[in-house]
């Protein structure tokens, strides 16, 4: 009996879950009925009751298909309102390529279009025999044997095995091209180079109206091609600045750009900053397009006229820059006569305003070869050992932490760690207070800064260690300076420079005197206008004002750059006055700063030696070790109005001789009595 009660079960079971699954699919036919009935609805609705009313909709769109040209940008001025970059109008013939368009339409247009422009056409010898192929393919095939064309059709070959093949077997067939089938020949490789939906720039320099002409009359004879007016950046002042300034892509958008820009909005046939101020601020020297609507009858309507884009003026005083980078030119070739200069080939110059952070201006200049290039991106980019210009940074080290005081006096005598070589300063200076520490840039003195920052007890050629906290103590309060930090100049790049990992107590020495750690030019700057004007860190910038474009020039103010501090260097006012005072000897009568500025406009400053090492053959090995000249100064003393920074690398080959071209103090010298021709 139990038995069959339990067979009940499972059938009655069974029965039940077919029940369930019958009434699902009954549920789902119910709803797949009623989303098709509303489907159906929709599109009677659409198609049948509103049709008039979605054909004008449609109809009205594409009457508003909208047609952009690129437009100037805007022009840029220096301080004093001279135009540094500005546009120039140029006449462009271009090549579109035309759906469904085949090689031999193409080929027999670019042969039409030879006739009408000159063209240089110094193509590569495989591009001149690509289009003989194109242009002769009975010919080109004969040159394939039958047991080639069998190896093709069996796979053992590619099609493009073929083409080279064809390519290495041509050779007297060129010498019957004249100049017009070389002329045809560019001007279809121009016509196909790049991305198929590209706009082809044919010839967009000395455009002759005849040639303007020619191509505007006959572009329904040359499908795809066309004339239009474009612009083209001009430099008023040459080269003078220019690597600073930018560049701006051609044709539209450069492909390692192609994201960035398309997130913005951006179309890949604008063109747009490519580097530096122009790519800096592309969003406003970009030009607002002209904007056409398309009517019922093909015709254009002009529904935006478009704007040249906004203009903006530099803190760059351009005559300033210009004799600048002239005297900087000839000190750098004239470095390279001065004995022992055999891995010196570069100085840089930063002239800033200490109290705002305005770069009045800057350059670095490169020597190869007896030839002068401009090396001015490098003041961002390229970090150096600093030496001890830092001295000011470790001196405020030991006044925060009670390493230093005012007035302290030590004996400058060489010291000796343990395994180690003897440390030094230039040479024995005796008794120095912290003042006269820095005149004589005496190293020693900072050595026992250092040991008692990192609770060092110092003994004559006994082993010592460090607290390695030390090494965050001095960085960051190096950082309040601008020292190991980016300065935020509004440039795209910048360096940050070089940090160990290392906390041996050596390298605390060494970090102290500026011989660990790296720099930039510009980080530099930004340390010597913080003891400049008392300990603000400002951030330094090349954007002054930005104006709206009008015909009269600078007129429209819509904004203008306010001064940023960064941060205040956690330092009382009477040890910052006190490291300002020793800058103020580094400038007087046997200071190691003597001569750099001009005495009587009462500077003060800071320079630096360096011991820097360099891969001298390009074998990925450092092998060499040379020595950096820094220098950083201001003036007046008592009231700074400006700050000059010259940093020369490897300025002499320390292992062949002693001897130091006066490099960076001649050129120091000089930009700084130039700047005071200027502002008097």
């Amino acid at each position: 009996m139990k038995k069959y009660k339990k067979i009940y079960n499972v059938a009655s079971k069974k029965r039940n879950i077919k029940d369930i699954i019958e009434k699902r699919y009954i549920i789902m036919i119910i709803i797949i009925c009623i989303v098709m009935i509303v489907l159906g609805l929709n599109l009677f609705f659409i198609q049948v009751i509103k049709h008039d009313f979605y054909v004008n909709k449609v109809e009205q769109l594409n009457r508003n298909v909208i047609f952009s040209n690129s437009t100037p940008r805007g022009r840029i001025y220096d301080r004093n309102g001279k135009i540094i970059v500005d546009n120039e109008s140029v006449k462009v013939i271009y090549y579109e390529k035309p759906n469904g368009v085949t090689t031999k339409e193409e080929i027999e247009v670019a042969y039409k279009v030879a006739d009408m422009i000159e063209i240089n056409y110094e193509l590569e010898i495989n591009d001149l025999k690509k289009f003989w192929i194109l242009n002769n393919k009975e010919e080109s095939n004969n040159l394939i044997t039958d047991e080639e064309w069998r190896l093709l059709e069996e796979r053992k070959l590619t099609n493009l095995d073929i083409e080279n093949l064809k390519i290495e077997r041509i050779n007297d067939q060129l010498d019957e091209f004249t100049d017009k089938d070389k002329k045809a020949a560019s001007i279809y490789y121009l016509m196909n180079v790049g991305y198929s939906y590209d706009e082809k720039i044919i010839k967009d320099e000395d455009v002759t109206d005849k040639e303007y002409a020619l191509i505007a009359e006959n572009i329904n004879n040359i499908k795809g091609f066309d004339v239009r007016l474009d612009w083209n950046r001009v430099y008023p002042y040459g080269d003078v600045f220019k690597s600073i300034l930018g560049n701006v892509s051609k044709t539209g958008i450069p492909f390692e750009l192609k994201d960035y820009y398309l997130n913005l909005g951006y179309s890949l046939d604008d063109r747009v900053g490519t580097s530096y101020l122009e790519y800096q601020y592309e969003s406003i020297l970009k030009g607002e397009k002209v904007s056409y609507q398309i009517m019922e009858d093909g015709s254009k309507k002009i529904i935006n006229q478009g704007s040249r884009g906004k203009d903006i003026v530099l803190t760059i005083d351009i005559e300033l820059q210009k004799e600048i980078e002239k005297i900087l030119e000839e000190e750098v070739i004239k470095g390279k006569s001065y004995p022992n200069t055999k891995y010196y080939n570069r100085s840089f110059v930063i002239i800033s305003d200490p109290n705002t952070g305005e770069i009045l201006a800057m350059a670095g200049k490169q020597v190869i070869d007896g030839k002068i290039y401009d090396y001015t991106p490098g003041i961002v980019t390229t970090p150096v050992t600093a030496g001890s210009i830092v001295k000011g940074a470790s001196h405020a080290v030991g006044y925060k932490t009670g390493a230093l005081k005012i007035g302290d006096i030590r004996y400058d005598e060489c010291i000796k760690i343990a395994d180690t070589p003897l440390k030094c300063s230039w040479t024995n200076l005796g008794n120095l207070n912290d003042i006269q520490a820095l005149k004589y840039s005496s190293n020693v003195y900072q050595f026992y800064t250092a040991f008692n920052v990192g609770g060092g007890n110092y003994s004559y050629n006994e082993k010592i260690s460090i607290n390695p906290q030390a090494f965050e103590t001095y960085r960051n309060m190096f950082k309040q300076f601008g020292l190991g930090v980016k300065t935020e100049i509004d440039l795209p790049i910048e360096s940050l420079g070089y940090t160990s990992n290392s906390t041996l107590p050596g390298h605390l020495l060494d970090f102290s005197i500026g011989q660990f750690d790296t720099y930039t030019p510009i980080q530099l700057s930004q340390y010597i206008n913080t003891i400049a004007n008392g300990g603000s860190r400002m951030k330094p910038y090349l954007l002054k004002a930005v104006y709206n474009p009008t015909k009269d020039g600078l007129t429209d103010l819509l904004y203008e750059t306010k001064p940023t501090i960064l941060n205040e260097v956690s330092l009382e006012d009477e040890y910052i006055k006190r490291i300002q005072a020793g800058f103020r000897e580094v400038m007087t009568t046997s200071g190691t700063g003597v001569g750099f500025i001009d005495s009587k406009y009462n500077p003060a400053g800071k320079t630096g030696t360096s011991e820097s090492f360099i891969d001298s053959d390009g074998d990925g090995v450092v092998d060499k070790q040379t020595m950096t000249n820094t220098f950083g100064g201001y003036a007046p003393y008592d009231n700074p109005k400006v700050s000059f920074v010259v940093i020369s690398p490897d300025i002499f080959y320390k292992e062949t001789s002693t001897s130091r071209a006066p490099i960076n103090k001649n050129i120091s010298y000089r930009i700084s009595q130039k700047y005071f021709e200027f502002y008097k």
